[in-house]
């Protein structure tokens, strides 16, 4: 039956469109032409519990709801996603900045799912500490979710079959390892890791299968040097992760997962155990990475990004959404310096949409960001205008910057617009932090004096509530009457004698927010200087 909640109009632009997530979306149908059936369709996001949830997390499980968004448009299938931790991993290194050190060292190589919390509040382990906080995440930004862990997945004997499998095609999964290892790693190299019954560490051990269906391996215990014969079901061992990642896949069912371009290779070899072990792959892309400002790869380890946190700062968080929407598939830079332009640009799309046919709708970030519930656009001021009004006042004086707003736009209030009011907040730390230290004003030279002087005096003739569209135009005229062949370069003028900036924003815009008596102010300063 079909979802009311979908319009015709709307499927039938879905079923067309170009947009990423129904290309994406399209791949799902393909696999399954006759419908998933009771099924449905799972996609997964994966996540590893040895750190804090960060903006790669983020935008995993933000594009992936977006491709699961889109096949609803498209076709009325049933569908989840599964948030997986993969908390069985062996600690391999004490993170840093954890307390009780000692502690944690003493649980090296136990799954992190047997490390005692070293927080102290109450969780059973330190994964299970890291996934609260992941869920918590997740719940923080309204992401539709199901949380599922490793430790629960192999201890409860859900993934006991598939582990069996991957014992009755031990030789053919080695065959698609081993080629892929350094000639050391080969001679120790199992896809099965062996949790130890005396250490409880996860050991890096070759093993032999001794009964595939009983779930048994025979393996040299590397403490004690005795041989070992113990099962790898329910909770007995685990994989290493590519085979791992495969064999989830299958006991799963899962039919979608995306991942970064760092991972081709591991997707190629997944894949590939995954047919052995009787299974369709999953359908997904490699998404690019991000870059910092100076074009290097962003490292946790190095600290040299931007911060999920960070950008909450300076930006909403519908800004950052927006952000990572657009060409997934293209390296772009995530530094502190492209904020302002994503808030606006935002802002642009959302006041576009309403009165857009379904194709450009289904176009249109904001479609994808809100799930198809697309708020009004009650933006009236942008952020660069807003970030300029700061930077002009010369106050953090909240209740002054309202004024000027209020006026530049009557009947916009603090009451009636909440979103302006936190984007007000916004750019005044955004100010302090990234434009403050580096304002300078240039004296104007004798060409631009002369414009100025002209500028002041049509500023002076209009009517003290000229429109922004009124005061755009002297503007303009200004510039042309002064011989200013390409007016930006008379607008950059304006930016650097009047602003300190080199860009800025309309200026017709800004002189009737600011006030024309203020600017007038502000060119008297210019040709004073």
């Amino acid at each position: 039956m079909p979802d009311p909640q979908i319009p015709a109009a709307l499927r039938e632009a879905a079923l067309v469109s170009k947009a990423w997530p129904y290309e994406e979306a399209r791949k799902l149908l393909k696999r399954y032409p006759d419908g998933p059936g009771d099924k449905g369709v799972l996609f997964e996001t994966g996540y590893g519990p040895s750190g804090l949830p960060h903006l790669g997390t983020f935008q995993e499980v933000a594009r992936t709801l977006m491709v699961r968004r889109a096949l609803k448009e498209m076709a009325d299938w049933p569908s989840r996603l599964i948030a997986f931790s993969d908390d069985m991993d062996g600690m391999r290194k004490v993170p840093p900045g954890v307390p009780h050190q000692d502690m944690m060292h003493a649980h090296l190589d136990q799954p992190l799912s047997s490390v005692p919390d070293p927080f102290g509040c109450g969780h059973a382990s330190y994964a299970d500490h890291n996934n609260n906080l992941l869920k918590e995440f997740l719940d923080r930004f309204g992401f539709d979710y199901e949380f599922l862990a490793a430790s629960d997945c192999y201890r409860s004997g859900r993934f006991d079959e598939t582990l069996r499998q991957v014992l009755r095609r031990y030789d053919q999964i080695m065959d698609v390892m081993l080629p892929t290892l350094r000639e050391e790693r080969r001679k120790t190299y199992s896809p099965v890791l062996p949790i130890s019954r005396t250490s409880g560490k996860v050991l890096q051990v070759p093993v032999e299968v001794v009964d595939a269906e009983a779930g048994t391996v025979r393996y040299t215990d590397p403490e004690s040097g005795e041989t070992v014969e113990q099962s790898i079901l329910s909770g007995g061992a685990k994989l290493q992760w590519k085979v791992d990642w495969a064999m989830r896949w299958v006991a799963l069912g899962v039919d979608y997962e995306m991942a970064g371009k760092d991972l081709i290779d591991s997707v190629i070899q997944s894949s590939k155990i995954a047919r052995i072990l009787g299974a369709r792959p999953p359908e997904g892309f490699n998404y690019e990475l991000f870059l910092d400002e100076n074009g290097e790869k962003i490292s946790k380890t190095k600290g040299n990004g931007v911060t999920i946190d960070e950008w909450l700062t300076y930006a909403p968080q519908e800004s950052l959404s927006f952000y990572i929407y657009r060409e997934p598939k293209k390296a772009k830079q995530l530094s502190f310096g492209i904020i302002p332009k994503a808030v606006d640009e935002y802002h642009q799309f959302l006041a576009a949409y309403p009165a857009q046919e379904w194709d450009k709708r289904l176009g249109n970030p904001v479609h994808h960001i809100h799930a198809g519930n697309v708020p009004e656009a009650r933006l009236p001021i942008s952020f660069a205008l807003l970030l300029n009004l700061v930077a002009v006042a010369s106050s953090d004086d909240k209740d002054l910057l309202w004024g000027f707003v209020e006026r530049y736009r009557p009947g916009v209030t603090r009451a009636a617009y909440p979103e302006l009011d936190a984007l007000i907040d916004h750019a005044l730390i955004y100010f302090r932090d990234f434009i403050a230290g580096s304002l300078r004003r240039r004296a104007p030279d004798a060409k631009e004096t002369e414009a100025l002087r002209d500028l002041d005096a049509r500023l002076a003739a209009l009517p003290a509530g000229a429109d922004a569209e009124a005061i755009q135009f002297e503007v303009y005229e200004t510039g042309k009457a002064h011989g200013f062949e390409n007016l930006r370069d008379w607008f950059r003028a304006l930016y650097e004698t009047l602003l300190g900036s080199s860009q800025g924003p309309r200026m017709g815009s800004f002189i009737a927010l600011y006030g024309i008596d203020n600017s007038r102010r502000l060119i008297a300063e210019a040709l004073d200087s």
